[in-house]
């Protein structure tokens, strides 16, 4: 393979891949879709066995290794995705695979690609240093053969293996939404699908922080302000090369979108389609509820491509939403403190239709009368409108209400 990429690439991946790797679902969703103003189309990436796309590009390039190739053993830096998928195939093909990740990577992912057979050797501080440390130690000193998780055409190519059967799946769709990251996702899919539909849209998705592709193509990388962000697996500062002049040629457009969006992406996606998506795999629906007018009417295609979130983060971000949505909403209520008084609000909030979570009775708080209490509830209401009731009912009953976080304290 050259070092372009092109659809008959892409085709030949396909049918190295068969077999190896699951053809993931691609359906339509009538509640997204009418939440969205979009016709939308779900393409599950998330299923399969390492529970990201990434398995595709990874083993598409050690299929293409020659015998002494194979032998020497292969070695990727990581800390996500392209760890897992990397260790898996190369194990399942007897391939020896060395995984070099930053020393602060968490345990969980440590722990996940060494039971998936791959070598894993913690080295400095950030994925850089990891980097330099492996060009020397495994590609210079043992000839080891570097499995990139974007900027190679064997990669671009196995990616491309999803804009394949999503227009096999869904011929129909009119616009693709795909996230970006190194840019080695969007590439391959872009391509696949303009082979197919030269008319097709591609718009691709970025973190607010991490707008690689975009700050590329402006010729100014300061656009990167990097940060904190839940789509750790598009957090990347620089874009691929190959993928950069891919992205120039078929990508019709770039949205970078907020964190806010991402999480709400994420808690539809558990709540409607019951599915669990990592942040990178939601920020294509944040897309479009980000500026739905854009999507208005188009068949989307949105590409889920990972399920690989902490169980502590979903359940956080969960809860945010149900906050956001004012499906949880706490509540400071003033009281006399004397028998009876916790049970009257108690069945005033039962009356109203409320359910209450969890409640704190404070006594102690400074400025609060000897004789008076406050009590922090945290009460489950039907949405905002539920939530105004409740509040009406209590200062109906003559209790001194305010709006409060009900003892859970929310970033």
């Amino acid at each position: 393979m050259t070092a372009t990429v092109t659809a008959a690439d892409i085709r030949a991946a396909a049918e190295q891949l068969r077999g190896q790797v699951l053809r993931t679902p691609c359906t339509h969703s009538r509640v997204l879709s009418k939440i969205t103003g979009a016709e939308v189309w779900l393409k599950f990436e998330n299923f399969q066995f390492t529970a990201s796309f990434k398995e595709r590009g990874a083993l598409n390039k050690l299929l293409s290794l020659n015998a002494a190739e194979r032998a020497a053993g292969v070695v990727a830096v990581s800390a996500g995705n392209h760890a897992q998928g990397v260790a898996y195939h190369a194990t399942r093909l007897g391939i020896k695979s060395v995984i070099v990740m930053p020393r602060n990577t968490p345990f969980t992912k440590v722990r996940n690609t060494r039971e998936l057979g791959g070598e894993v050797v913690l080295h400095g501080e950030t994925l850089a240093e990891a980097a330099d440390f492996m060009r020397a130690e495994y590609l210079d000193q043992r000839g080891m053969t570097l499995v990139h998780p974007y900027d190679d055409p064997y990669v671009i190519a196995g990616q491309g293996t999803i804009g394949l059967e999503m227009l096999e799946q869904a011929p129909e769709l009119d616009t693709l939404v795909v996230p970006i990251g190194g840019g080695g996702l969007i590439s391959g899919i872009a391509i696949a699908a303009h082979a197919v539909n030269p008319a097709i849209r591609v718009v691709g998705v970025e973190s607010a922080g991490y707008p690689s592709a975009y700050a590329a193509l402006q010729g100014d990388l300061s656009l990167v302000k990097g940060g904190q962000t839940i789509a750790e697996g598009i957090a990347v500062k620089y874009i691929g090369q190959l993928n950069l002049e891919i992205i120039r040629e078929h990508v019709a457009e770039l949205m970078r979108v907020e964190e806010a969006a991402i999480e709400r992406g994420i808690a539809l996606l558990a709540n409607v389609e019951k599915v669990v998506a990592e942040g990178a795999g939601a920020t294509g629906l944040a897309a479009l509820l980000t500026d739905p007018a854009r999507f208005a009417g188009r068949k989307v295609g949105l590409v889920i491509c990972g399920g690989n979130i902490d169980t502590r983060l979903l359940a956080s971000v969960l809860m945010r939403q149900l906050v956001h949505e004012s499906r949880l909403v706490g509540l400071s209520i003033d009281i006399e403190d004397r028998p009876g008084f916790l049970a009257r609000v108690a069945g005033r909030i039962g009356d109203s239709g409320g359910n209450i979570i969890q409640v704190h009775h404070e006594r102690l708080h400074s400025g609060t009368h000897a004789k008076l209490a406050t009590l922090e509830v945290l009460v489950e209401a039907q949405d905002e409108a539920h939530a105004k009731q409740i509040m009406d009912d209590l200062l109906a009953g003559g209790y001194t209400v305010r709006r409060g976080t009900g003892g859970m304290e929310l970033d």
